[in-house]
């Protein structure tokens, strides 16, 4: 194989300064001082994304433009020439579609040529998301022996398998999680970033998966994002220089013998692109910036990634001024293959061409010909195959361009070597599963968690923790692996986990028990907080709950639960010191919290190995500092909570801490108190009138359901209740996991709670709560089955209303909305000043109904007092 290897794209401009986030950036933060742009070439004067701009930033020739990577290697395009002469029409349809294996079975791979297979955040073999790691291996064998037969006279090209393996093998149970990508930016270690990707490559090919949807290279400038803590920083230049090394840790040096050999996957650069900078935050929104934003800060790391030879790029869910990405020629053909020399292959996002104007799931002619070289059509990959196979003889989709499409598809596999590299246990490291607790990969982990966390204060000099010291624990957060990880973990919205699920990791708190009790101290774990001798300081670990993607946007930066807070201000009032550990997939505003800690520490979203925090809070036999923090905020912290698009260079930059910040044990500095004044408008301040998003409880509320076992939580994908009469379970409608079908068998109560809420402002103004549902026309739908909506405090304050008849009515009408008015509620005795029920459903037998969201909204004169 020929390369050519190039000056990093970053090297080669002019009069950039960005502070990559180290201890040189003295506690500030720099923008850049220059545009990010490649040297202009004169003879290149299209514009490529909007010849009638406005931007006047934009040099019509200002987008990257280099050398290719990669030379012209003659014997790869020699098999490709070979292989697409031996394919037939069908053969070639199949490469470009990806299926996901919870709707795909090894035979419709064999049957359908299919050339790729991927696994959902969750999908797992068996549907069990917690299986064995030789479950994953043996189903890989499967797909890999139907992908290659040639019994019925096919080519017989092995099929790729992709994994959103974004902070390890985070899939596989026993696999090493590591921090989500905002603490490793806060790290600003690029070293550290590249072993990390070993790490995951070697992990991954221990069963059997050979191609990773990793990395997340997105400068991420609205912190509402759902999925802001994938990103490394609101910096492109720190995102840049790690986009090369994650891309050479996972693949190899592009310019080396190791590159894709042993021990290494394919990479992939996402989400092609300004995924980070939507319209308020919105995960697959619109980003409305100026062409010379999304070259110089959106696009910041993807020319780095393809000179480290990233082999696919993953388009966005997103818009570009009202046009999807996964339709658009400009930029996926234009510019990331005609001015940045991509030569590997586009992949789709999860059903993303579904969203391109005129397209449907299973219809999108439009994404192949703007440059999708293969469908992500985890569920409607059937349907697809066949629509897109008549749209390529039907000359919708060109010979040409399918061609080139496969042709893309085929050189990342022949480079990858798959064609020679036998079923996924014959490969080297498959199936030695000492590999998925290897302790030198643990110790990389550990590493990353210490070297992310920053230090916000330390007033005093509450920390280190010294030698016998009495330390009480508490916290949500202080034994619980799940929540220290975040989502992507073992499910998609990382929830539905238990310690156990980590037979490799370790809590926060038992990794301090470890450590304090290793210099004589003690450590009490306590779940609210309480205490019969009194501690010498107090360890509250407290944060977001997991989420992924839609399901994490908010409106806000408010961190609103306020039980930890009321334990801070206890300890404080009691006279014990107090240090928080906030776990986040955002900087968010907790001044109140800051202002009631001794001490504070950002620790991000920290993985499974939770001897690292204690690595840096916890003092050796002497007292003195095991390891100093060298965490630095790479992005900047709010001082408000509506400072969700405050970045660095901005003409009115003011944070409450800026990039670069973070204190350490080597300069003490006491930090004042601060100002507890949000910035939001009484409007914004009540969050609470979300109850339900996407199917799921919106934070800060819960979901439970109880029936005459007990309660239990719905969290997972599949939810039974106590005594098995009821089951809730995630659905796809226009995007993936967006509803959940609630079914009644037996008796049973579906319950949203939280803290109490005074809701008698939105009741006497006539308000109304809105219900995005469908019923089904089944019999688990009954009109003997009684139903009603309720609100309550928990105890004889509850106002309820029959819906029986109108629910029964709505059976088969399919999606609809209704609004029922708080008025009525009211008036059938709920207490609206002490609200912590805002939805209780009741059914006495055969019952179900889908729904994707419930809110409180105005009245627009359509609310009644039933459906």
């Amino acid at each position: 194989m020929a390369f050519n290897r190039r000056l990093s794209f970053l090297e080669s401009t002019v009069g950039i300064t960005f502070c990559l986030v180290a201890a040189s950036c003295n506690n500030q933060g720099t923008e850049p001082t220059g545009p990010l742009v490649a040297p202009a070439e004169s003879d290149i004067a299209e514009r490529f994304i909007d010849p009638l701009s406005d931007d006047p930033n934009i040099d019509p020739a200002s987008w990257p433009l280099a050398d290719a990577v990669f030379e012209a290697d003659k014997a790869t395009e020699k098999k490709i020439a070979d292989l697409l002469s031996r394919m037939t029409l069908e053969e070639k349809v199949g490469q470009i579609v990806q299926a996901d294996i919870g709707s795909v079975t090894p035979e419709e791979v064999k049957e359908y040529n299919l050339g790729s297979i991927l696994n959902g955040g969750n999908s797992a073999p068996g549907a069990d998301n917690r299986t064995t790691p030789d479950a994953w291996l043996a189903l890989a064998d499967a797909f890999w022996e139907a992908s290659t037969d040639r019994s019925d006279g096919g080519v017989g090209i092995p099929a790729l398998w992709g994994s959103d393996a974004v902070h390890g093998h985070n899939n596989v149970v026993g696999a090493t999680l590591f921090p989500h990508n905002i603490g490793l930016g806060a790290a600003g270690d690029p070293d550290l970033i590249e072993k990390i990707g070993e790490v995951t490559a070697r992990e991954m090919l221990a069963t059997g998966l050979d191609w990773t949807f990793a990395p997340t290279i997105a400068v991420v400038r609205n912190d509402r994002w759902g999925r802001t803590y994938e990103s490394y920083s609101e910096n492109p230049e720190l995102v840049a220089s790690y986009a090369t090394r994650i891309v050479e840790g996972i693949q190899g040096a592009v310019s080396s013998p190791e590159f894709l050999g042993r021990g290494k996957i394919v990479a992939t650069a996402k989400h092609f692109v300004a995924d980070g900078g939507t319209v308020d935050g919105r995960d697959q929104g619109d980003s409305q910036d100026l062409e010379s934003t999304l070259r110089d800060i959106h696009a910041a790391g993807y020319p780095a990634a393809i000179d480290a030879g990233v082999q696919v790029v993953m388009a966005s869910f997103s818009s570009y001024k009202g046009r999807k990405l996964h339709g658009h020629r400009e930029l996926l053909t234009d510019v990331l293959r005609g001015r940045m020399n991509f030569d590997g292959f586009v992949v789709g996002d999860w059903n993303g061409h579904g969203q391109v104007a005129g397209c449907t799931n299973t219809s999108c002619a439009a994404a192949i010909n703007a440059g999708v070289d293969m469908f992500m059509a985890p569920d409607s990959w059937k349907k697809l195959y066949e629509n897109t196979l008549a749209q390529a003889r039907s000359g919708e989709i060109s010979a040409e361009r399918l061609d080139e499409a496969v042709s893309r598809i085929l050189r990342v596999k022949i480079r990858a070597g798959l064609f020679e590299a036998g079923p996924p246990s014959s490969r080297a490291l498959a199936g030695d599963w000492t590999i998925l607790s290897d302790p030198d990969h643990k110790a990389v982990a550990r590493a990353a968690v210490r070297q992310s966390l920053v230090l916000l204060k330390n007033n005093d000099d509450v920390l280190p923790i010294q030698p016998g010291a009495r330390v009480l624990v508490t916290g949500d957060g202080a034994d619980n692996i799940a929540k220290q990880s975040g989502g992507w973990t073992l499910s998609w919205q990382g929830t539905g986990n238990a310690n156990k699920d980590f037979p490799n990791g370790q809590s926060i708190y038992a990794g301090l028990r470890e450590a304090i009790e290793e210099i004589g101290g003690e450590t009490m774990l306590s779940a609210d907080g309480s205490y019969t001798e009194k501690p010498d300081i107090a360890i509250i670990v407290f944060g977001e709950d997991p989420y992924a993607e839609f399901q994490g946007d908010v409106a806000h930066l408010d961190f609103v639960p306020t039980e930890p807070l009321e334990k801070l201000k206890a300890f404080r009032d009691a006279g014990v010191k107090t240090v928080s550990v906030f776990l986040s997939g955002r900087p968010m505003w907790v001044n109140p919290e800051l202002n009631a800690s001794d001490g504070f520490v950002a620790a991000w979203l920290p993985g499974d190995q939770g001897a690292g925090v204690a690595d840096v809070l916890v003092g050796d036999q002497k007292g003195a500092a095991r390891h100093d923090f060298s965490g630095r905020l790479s992005f900047s912290w709010p001082k408000l909570a509506t400072d969700a698009e405050l970045n660095a260079g901005a003409a009115n930059y003011d944070p409450l801490f800026p990039i670069g910040y973070g204190l350490e044990y080597a300069a003490p500095k006491a930090v004042q108190i601060v100002s507890e004044e949000s910035g939001l408008t009484e409007s914004q301040i009540n969050s609470f009138e979300n109850f339900i998003i996407a199917g799921d409880a919106a934070s800060p509320w819960r979901m439970a359901v109880t029936d005459t076992g007990g309660s239990t939580q719905i969290s997972d994908t599949v939810t039974r209740s106590a005594s098995g009469g009821f089951v809730a379970i995630s659905a796809d409608v226009n995007a993936q996991e967006d509803t959940r079908i609630f079914r009644w068998t037996d008796p049973a109560t579906l319950v949203v709670d939280g803290n109490t809420v005074d809701f008698s402002r939105q009741s006497n103004a006539d308000m109304a709560i809105e219900f995005a549902f469908s019923v089904p026309l089944s019999e688990a739908s009954v009109a003997s089955t009684a139903v009603t909506f309720a609100m309550g405090c928990g105890g004889d304050c509850e106002g309820a209303l029959d819906l029986t008849e109108s629910i029964f009515n709505l059976r088969g009408a399919g999606w609809v909305t209704r609004a029922i008015k708080l008025s009525c509620l009211a008036e059938a005795g709920a207490d609206m000043t002490a609200i912590s029920q805002p939805l209780i459903i009741r059914a006495d037998g055969p019952f179900e109904i889908q729904i994707a969201s419930t809110r409180l909204v105005s009245n627009t004169g359509d609310a009644r007092c039933t459906f």
